[in-house]
């Protein structure tokens, strides 16, 4: 970063706001942006190229910081529509973001705020003015490391104890976020997918009744539910199988979730081991998946680089269809872990890994990926209504057609 004005004819250095501490000591200058101090998290990219509030606000980023492989993030600015997160105030989702090129002013009819003002309240850390491809490489060869994100107006910063704090950091293994970002008590949630020119509708006259297990769940996948005609029951992460029981649903959904799904699972497994006694359908995305697996005896594992973005080419087995999908997840159930009676169903075009299982012979199946698609192509919205058309054949109704 470099500048000359007529008051400096040599090149002046321009000193860095921002820097990138990585755990081995690596340090990456750039111009900070978004909320000053620092954070200590892992570092993934995400390939998406919209979405970017989305991402920042799906409580799936909590513990991590999020390097966009798209140069131009933040020209459409923000609103107060595009966020995942339940609580805004509690700010679930990622600490510190990533961006190529500087943030423009907003270009778009729907935006309220421009993207710096956004990352400001919000509490995220960011940075521009870097090589991102450089730093993908490095997290493809190398793996998702540790860092420390820092912002100082001033450009004064404690480099040795940046570079202390990033080294000293245990990591996402064995940490279990889903209690730092899962509702605070039950709830009912009413909102319906988000229509053109009208905005978001709501649920008046539901037909079925959904608890939802919320391990740091999204909005539209709530809304998608909704939309079905499910009454949607949100409940804290750590409830157990006799209260949700007592709600007398007619599903339950495993939501999305940060962290380290062994360390979740102390307390979650038991939970969806006993829910698995009944004959209620059960349905699983990310976390939620990871969760069933964990309860069906399968075992997850962390991943090299982890799958985050919205071009993953996934292949159904229950229909032969290739679908792209939106992925965010920094661990993976292990196949060769899954017991007899437990079928793998979906599977990653990129590197083989497990995308979703289905118990046999139950009405119980999870996937990896987010078919709610928020950001992302809207391929696997099919597996909404395959869920809602578990609860209505248990009830004896007619079923939907699975692509409208």
């Amino acid at each position: 970063m470099a500048t000359m004005t007529a008051a400096t004819p040599a090149w002046a250095t321009e000193k860095p706001t921002a820097l990138l501490v990585l755990a081995d000591g690596t340090v990456i200058e750039g111009r900070g942006l978004g909320a000053t101090g620092s954070a200590v998290a892992e570092v993934c990219f995400n390939t998406a190229l919209t979405g970017y509030q989305e991402i920042l606000t799906d409580p799936s980023y909590a513990g991590q910081i999020v390097t966009f492989t798209f140069p131009h993030i933040g020209n459409i600015g923000t609103n107060d529509e595009d966020i995942e997160d339940l609580n805004p105030a509690a700010r679930a989702g990622a600490v510190g973001a990533v961006f190529k090129a500087d943030v423009t002013n907003p270009s778009s009819y729907r935006a309220t705020a421009g993207l710096d003002q956004w990352l400001k309240k919000r509490g995220i850390v960011a940075l521009s003015g870097i090589d991102t491809r450089a730093l993908t490489a490095l997290i493809r060869e190398k793996g998702m490391p540790n860092a420390v994100i820092a912002h100082a107006p001033d450009g004064v910063f404690d480099l040795d104890d940046l570079k202390r704090r990033a080294a000293a950091w245990s990591g996402l293994i064995g940490l279990d976020l889903a209690k730092e970002v899962t509702s605070g008590q039950s709830s009912v949630w009413r909102e319906t997918p988000w229509v053109w020119n009208e905005g978001f509708g709501e649920q008046a006259e539901p037909s079925m009744h959904v608890v939802a297990i919320d391990y740091g769940v999204k909005r539209n996948i709530l809304r998608l539910l909704a939309g079905l005609g499910a009454k949607v029951t949100v409940v804290p992460a750590k409830t157990g199988a006799e209260e949700i029981m007592a709600m007398q649903p007619d599903g339950i959904f495993l939501s999305n979730g940060p962290g380290d799904p062994e360390a979740t699972g102390d307390y979650a497994v038991p939970v969806i081991q006993d829910l698995l006694k009944t004959d209620i359908p059960v349905f699983g995305i990310c976390l939620g998946h990871q969760m069933l697996a964990l309860a069906l005896g399968g075992s997850t594992q962390k991943m090299h680089q982890g799958h985050h973005g919205a071009n993953h080419p996934v292949k159904d087995h229950t229909t032969g269809k290739v679908e792209i999908v939106s992925m965010n997840h920094g661990f993976a159930v292990d196949a060769d872990s899954l017991p007899e009676g437990v079928e793998e169903t979906h599977v990653s075009l990129f590197d083989g890994s497990n995308c979703g299982i289905a118990l046999t012979g139950r009405p119980v199946f999870s996937v990896q990926h987010h078919p709610e698609a928020s950001p992302g192509p809207q391929d696997s919205h099919y597996l909404f209504r395959r869920f809602v058309n578990l609860i209505r054949e248990r009830r004896g109704e007619e079923l939907l057609a699975e692509r409208a």
